[in-house]
């Protein structure tokens, strides 16, 4: 057997075996748990405003109240607004909220049935205007994708300068969820011919809500 193939074999076995016995998985582990800093680009300006601009640029919209209490008033006037009946499929997350009247409220997930979605965010990203969202029972991953109308609320603490500053708050759970989902705007795809198509796979409108107190 040649030196060179000996070699890569006994590397081999040392995987199987639990790891290369040279020091390289404790290195690796560390860096999983204190991720080196990396280069950013510098952002100008306040956060939240960098958010609104670079969500509006992905074709989302964007709405500030001031405090919680007023968020059930925002989604109905938003849905009035567009012509978009006021019933509404809202994430066990936010079940304490004081819906109203105006609102035909359910919670749970969806098979698609439910035309308009509520969702709490766990962060927001001014550097791409994405909202970022977790799942669990408490926040399904079906409210982000199936229904046509997509509403997320955002607390102003939540927004974050990078995307890198999401792996940190996440590393903070101490364990992460199983889906961790990226949006930037409503869905949509030029695939076609080059012709922009709206809600190709996913909502038709992204509408943020973000609290500003």
């Amino acid at each position: 057997m040649s030196t060179a193939r000996e070699r890569i074999l006994v590397r081999v076995r040392d995987a199987v075996a639990g790891g290369r016995k040279d020091g390289s998985r404790a290195e690796l582990e560390q860096r999983m748990e204190q991720a080196p800093p990396l280069i950013r680009p510098k952002l100008h300006g306040d956060l939240i405003a960098r958010f609104r601009e670079k969500l509006m640029q992905g074709s989302g919209t964007f709405e500030q109240c001031d405090t919680p209490d007023e968020v059930p008033a925002v989604v109905f006037a938003y849905l009035q607004t567009n012509g978009v009946a006021a019933k509404i499929r809202v994430a066990p997350a936010l079940q304490d909220a004081a819906w109203g009247e105006e609102l035909e409220v359910s919670y749970g997930n969806t098979r698609g049935d439910h035309p308009v979605s509520v969702t709490p965010a766990f962060c927001a990203v001014a550097e791409t205007g994405s909202v970022v969202l977790l799942s669990s029972d408490k926040s399904p991953t079906s409210l982000n994708f199936l229904p046509d109308v997509h509403i997320v609320i955002v607390d102003k603490d939540q927004v974050v300068s990078h995307i890198e500053d999401v792996w940190v708050k996440l590393r903070a759970l101490g364990e992460i969820p199983r889906t961790v989902n990226f949006i930037t705007g409503p869905s949509k795809t030029a695939d076609v011919e080059q012709t922009l198509q709206i809600g190709a796979h996913g909502p038709r409108d992204l509408h943020v809500i973000l609290i500003a107190s």
